[in-house]
Order: C-alpha cells, then structure tokens, then sequence
C-alpha cells in the first residue's frame, strides 16, 4: 500500500512509493518524504498543482500509536509539514478515501481544498488513547466548522461519515466516482487562483453570540462525560485557546497540552487498553489450540432461544449484523411480548443507523422469523439459547438441540456462571457445545465472553470469535469454571462491598469510591440494576440460603467462612431494586431509573448492626477502595494461575468492556501493576490478618510468587507461571 502524490500540470504525474503496511501510518519514512514531495512540487515551475491522497481505498489511519510509547521519539513533527502544505502557493487538494484520522485529517486540514468518496470516514480519535490531536487540528478544525462541531469531534474521538463532513463544510465535495481523478480535475481549475481564503491558519474562529457561556456549559457537559479521564477536558481547553489566541499562540498551546498528556498515566493506560483489544483476538488454549491452526465455519443462518431481555439484545445484534436469525419462544404469549420488544428495539436500531448513512433491514422474514416449534431449527448454523440461569432447563433444551438441530451445528449457551462441560454432556455434540456469555443490553455492550469447554474443538472457538467479530463485538476466549473471568472476579468485589456495609459504610459511600475512581456506576447502583433476585436466586441454587439451608446455620457464617445475609433480607422483603422501586437506593416508582439514598436501608443497616452486636466505626475512603478492587485482582491472578485466562490482558478487556472498568486506568491487572506488586500484596495480607474468615483476602500465591521474583513488569507475568521458585 502506498501514499501517492499527483503533481502535475498537462499530462505530468509524478509518483512516490512511500510506505507499506495494512493501513497508512505517519512513520518517520513517510513524513519525510511528503516533506521532500512537497518541496520540489514547489520548486518545480512545470508543477501547477498538487494532490494528495492514499492508495488501496484509504488516505491515512494517521501516526502508528507505538510510536507515541518510544522513549526515544524523535525527528520531524506532522505539525510542521500541516504548515508546509498550507504554505504552499499551489493549489493543494485532498483525495479522501477510505479513512482519514488523526494526523491522516490534520494533514486534510493543511490543504486548500478537501475531496471525499461517500463511503468514507474521518475523525480526530486522539482523545480515546489518551492524547489530543497534536499536529494542529485543534487550531485549524474550529476555524473551518465552528466550535460546536469541533468539539464533539475532539472530544468524543468519534468517526463522521462523509455525507456529515459535507454538511458541516469539513469537506468541500463528496464524489461517487474516482475521488483522485475528481481531485485532479478540481486541482486544475484551481491553478491561478488565490489561496489566502482557503488558509486555515489565517482565518478567524467563527463567533457565537453567546461563546462564553457556551464553553461553559460545554465544559460542565466534557467533564461529566469523561468520569475522570483528562483528555476530553485538555481538548476543550485546546480549542477553547483557539477562541481567545492568535493561531501561533493556539499552536503553542496545543503542543503543550499534547505533552502534558503524553507523559500522564492516562495516555499510557489507554494505548494499552488499545492493544489489548487487539490481542485478545490471537487466543489460545492450555491444550494448545489457537488462533493459527483453527478456522471459523460460515454462519448462515442462526437461532436464539429465549426472548428475555438478554434474547432480544441478541437477536437484535444479529439482524444488526446482518445474520438471518429465527427467534424462538415456548408459548405464544412470550412470542408476542419478545416480538413486539424485539421490533422496538430494531426500529431504535434503524434509526440511529439511518443518522450515519446506513439502512437496517429487519421487515423481512427470511431475515427475521419468529417461532414456537423447535423443528424450525433444523437448518439453522448456530444456535444461542437465552434461557433463564437455570442448569436443569438449559440441560433439557440441550438435549433436545442436539436431537433437532443439524448434526454440524453450533450450540451456544449464554450462561454468566454455569457449567459448560455439564450442559454439553447431555448432548451428542459436546464438541460443538461452547458459552457465549453476552453483557446487558446485548446489542449495545461490546464484550462477548467466550468460554470453551473440556470437549470444545479449536473450530468451535474459532467460529464463535468470528461471530463476536461479525457482530462488532469484542470476543475474549476464557475457560470453564464458575463465573468463568468476569462474574468471577466480580463476587469477591460486591462480597466486600457489603462487608462494608455491615461494619459501618452506607451503599452510597461505596458506590461514590468507586464512581470517584472511574467505575460508570458503584456495586449497589449496578445491583439494583440487574435486580437484587438474580444473585438471590443463584444463592438459593448454590444453597447458601432459602429453605435448602440447614437448620440451624448461622446467619453470618458458611461453610465455616464470613458471609452476609444483607443481600438475602432485602430480597425477602421484596427490594429487588430498579423493578421494584426499592433495593439498596430508593427510586422514583417501580422501574424507575434515579436512585436516591434511602433512610430505611440506614435503619435497617443500623439495626441489623444491633443484632448481630457489630460495631460501627468510620471506614475512610482508602479502605473502601483497596478491599473492594485488591480482592477483585487478587481474583484475577488465580484466574491466570489455573489458566483460565492466558494472560493478563484477558481479564483488562474483560473488564473494560464489560462491567464498566475505566478504561483510563487500563484494566484491573494493569492498574495492579502500576500500584505496584508488593504494595497490593502488603494491603491484602493487613486485611486478611484483619479478617481471617475471609478467604478472598488470602493472597493469591500467584501474586506471592511474583512479589519474590522482583515484581516483573506485566507483559512478563506469565513467564514466571510454571517457574520454580527457592523463596516461596
């Protein structure tokens, strides 16, 4: 793939080769040879005109983010070059296609004139890696869109189609055809023609009648959306200096605050979450499967069993992903209410992707089928049952899959705790029996979590990762245990976070920690969310509480370990949160969505404290984070130790994408390795000594081991799993 320049007049056109990869990058090769491009376009008196474009349909993905991490970056800057463009006393025009982001779109901005093909997409992302854009798109982008327009495009990092650049005048034309040839004959026009208009650098930032008190509340919304993460605020005060400043004083500015960001912890958390995601789509199993060897088969057609309201985020994500998808109910009153949910949710659908360019098609029947009779399922590719967390029920419909369904089908199980290995042994497939653990709404959460079983072959894994791929998800392979990586890392969390409560916290004290830190909601919101009778439920299974507890059993105590029934007692007075209007918060009616601080639960804490003759005492903040996050990883390194995971950046994206881990602090196993090993391990053993009852504090070997191998870098963690070690 290559950068090419078009520098002509008449019938001359000069190429360059200069750079090939998978996408167009900014390396050091490629802007010095725009640098030298550029130079002798304009030294050359036959040259009348240039364009500048990509080649394989994509203008640029701007610089290569491994670039920002080198200690020793040096050479030119884009910034300049940007300058050198916009100098020019030849008409300059951008042929974009494809993508053009970053520094792919300040380099557009250098240019007196911008061409785009319909299908592409630009943006200024620098924000979601922790950075803002550096080579002067803060300066230049509000000059010629205005600063409404600039700002959402900054400081949200989102992608804009080229119909929506054309109407915001980011463009100047958007073309169905050859886009360079369109530029070329553009560029011709223009020769003669004076440029000092077309100069961003030169032109005033477009007033509002109300500019200061638009920032403002701009600011108040920039914050609010970035629940701690510095760069979307940094943007803003980059383009707000565009409003008040000279552009060389802007300019300045700007390179100021890409360096204060460059050099934050932020920056570095978020590029690693970046890659991350990337490299958890190169899975692999203990038993030596991987990525490599195991190809996907096609999915044709599928299924989903269960139109709750995980079933119908499901089917939803399907159509949305353009997979003919039958959904199936037991009856035909659950049919219709899933139907008529379903179709909601797709309408909700087609019009947010109607507002980008696309059209959803979900009316037809060979797209969309709904039905009772499990017999319409023998044709299907892949079948995802939906179900209630039940093992006796999924077992039966298992069963019955495996007689029905074709014998090359893929059974999917979306459980968030159970068994994969005893829902396939009722089969006659257990081969092609995997979990695809989906989040809540499904058609809007990103995480797939994807659990292999004893028996899972590599081209099962294999097809339910091309599945996450399909359906703009981000699959993460894991194994089979209970709660699998996230539920399980998340139960010694919640089981803290109600300790807290019983030895003298309040719900909205924890909950405030941890939404201080950068969780989207605290432990109690999200159980009042999910509903306080999920858990309950799973306990009464597990019996741990309800009538299957023995007579006699302590309140505080199980299986001779610390467990707190205060989760147990709201239930069984009917608080199951949002749905009932009552959980740990108080809600405006049932179904309600803003929770407020209840006196009863303070009354309720209070005297179940009376009872059980605990005594209260203030709980500072520290406290409140280290037990409820440090339990969480400490969770996680066993997790790596029994090899249900492959490596650390497993659990990160885990948590990143599916249960709301700010993704500024890189995931929980990063986060331990900034904090540093030997101070988690320090504040786990305080606690445990504090707590013997508690096992989750019991520090995880794993952790041990590496705190006596000189606290490793993450990358090097699993290196160390199997090595013998004289100091443990």
């Amino acid at each position: 793939m290559r950068v090419t320049f078009s520098l002509f007049h008449a019938l001359a056109v000069l190429n360059w080769l200069l750079a090939t990869e998978s996408l167009i990058y900014f390396s050091l090769a490629v802007l010095q040879a725009l640098e030298d491009g550029l130079k002798r376009a304009d030294a050359d008196p036959s040259v009348k005109a240039v364009t500048i474009c990509g080649e394989n349909g994509k203008f640029s993905a701007g610089a290569d983010i491994r670039g920002f991490s080198s200690p020793n970056k040096q050479g030119l800057g884009l910034g300049p070059i940007v300058s050198l463009i916009e100098r020019s006393e030849k008409p300059v025009v951008a042929a974009i296609e494809g993508i053009a982001l970053g520094g792919g779109l300040e380099v557009t901005l250098g240019c007196h004139y911008r061409i785009a093909h319909v299908q592409a997409r630009m943006g200024l992302p620098e924000v979601t890696i922790g950075l803002l854009p550096g080579a002067e798109g803060t300066q230049r982008l509000p000059r010629l869109i205005g600063v409404p327009a600039a700002l959402d495009i900054i400081t949200t990092g989102r992608h804009i189609s080229a119909s929506e650049a054309l109407k915001l005048g980011l463009v100047d034309e958007v073309v169905e055809e050859n886009t360079v040839e369109a530029a070329i004959r553009l560029a011709n026009r223009l020769i003669g023609q004076p440029l000092g208009h077309r100069r961003l650098s030169l032109k005033p930032v477009p007033k509002l009648p109300n500019m200061e008190a638009f920032l403002t509340e701009a600011l108040v919304k920039v914050k609010k959306r970035a629940q701690g993460c510095l760069a979307p605020e940094l943007c803003f005060q980059a383009i707000k200096a565009a409003t008040e400043q000279p552009f060389a004083d802007g300019v300045r500015k700007e390179r100021e605050l890409f360096n204060i960001l460059l050099t934050s912890g932020q920056a570095k958390a978020l590029q690693y979450a970046f890659f991350a995601e990337r490299a958890v789509e190169k899975w692999t199993t203990p038993s030596g499967a991987s990525w490599k060897t195991a190809s996907p088969q096609p999915i044709r057609k599928a299924a989903v069993i269960g139109l709750g309201t995980m079933g119908r985020g499901i089917v939803t994500s399907l159509v949305k992903a353009k997979i003919p998808v039958v959904a199936l109910e037991q009856d035909l009153e659950y049919l219709n209410t899933g139907r008529k949910a379903v179709m909601l949710l797709l309408e909700r659908e087609a019009m947010k992707m109607e507002q980008g360019g696309q059209t959803l098609d979900f009316n037809n029947p060979a797209r969309l089928q709904f039905a009772v009779d499990f017999d319409v399922l023998r044709d299907v590719d892949l079948v995802i049952e939906a179900v209630f967390e039940n093992m006796a029920l999924k077992k039966e419909i298992f069963n019955k899959l495996s007689r029905i369904c074709k014998p090359e089908a893929f059974l999917c199980t979306n459980t968030s705790a159970l068994n994969i290995d005893e829902i396939a042994s009722v089969t006659s497939r257990p081969q092609q029996v995997i979990g695809t653990h989906f989040f809540s709404p499904a058609h809007v959460m990103r995480l797939l979590e994807i659990i292999y079983g004893r028996h899972t072959s590599p081209t099962t894994i294999a097809t339910a990762m091309q599945l996450a791929k399909v359906m703009k998800k981000v699959g993460v392979v894991v194994g089979n245990c209970f709660g699998f990586v996230g539920n399980r890392m998340m139960f010694p969390y919640v089981q803290q976070a109600v300790f807290l409560l019983e030895e003298g916290s309040r719900p909205e004290d924890v909950d405030q920690v941890l939404e201080d830190f950068g969780f989207k909601i605290g432990p109690f919101r999200m159980s009042d969310l999910a509903g306080l009778d999920v858990g309950w439920r799973s306990r009464k299974d597990q019996g741990l509480t309800g009538p299957t507890l023995a007579p006699g059993t302590s309140a505080r105590q199980r299986h001779g370990y610390r467990y707190s029934p205060l989760p147990d007692l709201l239930c069984e007075k009917g608080r199951f949160g949002q749905k009932t209007g009552k959980g740990w918060y108080q809600y405006e009616k049932a179904g309600g969505r803003t929770a407020k601080p209840d006196p009863w639960i303070h009354s309720f804490l209070s005297e179940y404290r009376d009872t059980h003759q605990i005594k209260t005492r203030f709980i500072d903040q520290e406290e409140i984070l280290e037990r409820c996050l440090f339990t969480l990883i400490n969770e996680g390194f066993d997790i790596l130790a029994e090899g249900i995971a492959s490596g650390p950046e497993h659990l990160d994206v885990v948590y990143i994408n599916g249960y709301g881990w700010p993704k500024h602090r890189g995931g929980p196993m990063f986060y331990a390795s900034t904090v540093g090993l030997p101070n988690i391990l320090a504040k786990l053993q305080k606690y445990s000594e504090i707590h013997p009852d508690v096992p989750q504090l019991r520090p995880s070997a794993f952790l041990k081991k590496l705190v006596a191998m000189g606290n490793p870098p993450l990358n090097d963690w699993m290196s160390y799993l199997h090595r013998q070690s004289n100091k443990l």
